[in-house]
């Protein structure tokens, strides 16, 4: 299954998250290492998922930009 993750700059690190996985969270000194760590988090997330019996959920969240003139 292939999840969206968003990603966020932060002053400090790149945070990452995952819209279908609430609480599947990661922070990164770069945009590598928060990589490395969200796929790590998916994973651990997903067995603890199974591991309690319940439903794996389907992708669903999508993105898309929106570009938007100077005001």
């Amino acid at each position: 299954m292939r999840y969206v993750v968003i990603w966020e700059q932060g002053e400090n690190g790149i945070g990452a998250y995952v819209p279908d996985l609430p609480g599947c969270v990661t922070v990164g000194e770069t945009r590598e290492e928060t990589l490395h760590l969200i796929r790590e988090a998916v994973e651990l997330h997903l067995k603890g998922m199974r591991e309690d019996g319940l439903p794996i959920p389907e992708p669903s969240s999508s993105s898309e930009y929106v570009e938007a003139g100077a005001a």
